[in-house]
């Protein structure tokens, strides 16, 4: 026979307070980070229109690096590539490549992202630059 407990609401604010002060847990607003998230894009300014829009797609500096595909061959040069690159284990390396289509890395500069693709192609894997 399963056992239950009951609890009126005060006791169960005690039990979350004791455990938040124990625990170290900070208080979330009501509504967790679902109201920060929509606050903050309540606040964004409106999208620029498409004139200004089309100077800025030609003065990108920061770009996306994404891993499409790689030579089975080359999986274990890649794998080991992926983790020196981005600071993963072996096994997160092997289900990153494993996993390609991926994205590798955001906002990197540009000499930066082309030295990366060069660097993967010689190993035989193919990355694309947005």
């Amino acid at each position: 026979m399963p056992v239950t407990y009951t609890s009126t609401a005060s006791q169960t604010a005690d039990l979350v307070s004791s455990l938040k002060s124990r625990l170290n847990i900070p208080d979330m607003p009501v509504g967790g980070f679902v109201g920060a998230a929509s606050a903050a894009s309540a606040a964004a300014p409106p999208p620029p229109e498409e004139e200004e829009a089309a100077p800025a797609a030609q003065e990108k500096t920061l770009f996306t690096l994404t891993l499409k595909s790689f030579d089975a061959a080359a999986k274990p040069k890649i794998i080991k590539e992926i983790k020196s690159m981005l600071g993963l284990s072996l096994v997160d390396s092997k289900k990153f490549v494993e996993s390609a289509p991926k994205t590798m890395k955001e906002g990197v500069p540009k000499e930066e992202s082309q030295k990366i693709i060069e660097t993967l192609k010689g190993l035989g894997g193919e990355v694309t630059m947005e």
